[in-house]
């Protein structure tokens, strides 16, 4: 029971990984005029994402020394999902 829930915590860790990853990715589009906001698809996805991981990010801005444009915050959000699902994995065994 315990390392079907593991497996599972696992999964959702790695898949906010990966959405986090891919909201800085189309973050850093916008910014660099690669990809217009006017896309349409690429705008609602940004949106999506932003929605879903701006509560999580916000404390973590609060704490954080401004940077000026350059954002750690997703990256500290990284490293901390990464250190919980280690602690996990840890536990597990």
């Amino acid at each position: 029971m315990t390392d079907a829930l593991f497996q599972i915590l696992s999964m959702i860790i790695s898949t906010a990984n990966m959405l986090l990853i891919i909201w800085f990715i189309i973050g850093l589009l916008f910014a660099f005029n690669v990809v217009s906001p006017s896309n349409q698809f690429a705008y609602a996805v940004h949106d999506a994402l932003s929605r879903l991981f701006e509560p999580a990010l916000r404390p973590i801005r609060k704490v954080m020394p401004d940077t000026g444009a350059i954002d750690f915050s997703p990256m500290v959000f990284l490293m901390i999902l990464n250190a919980v699902g280690y602690i996990l994995q840890g536990a597990v065994r």
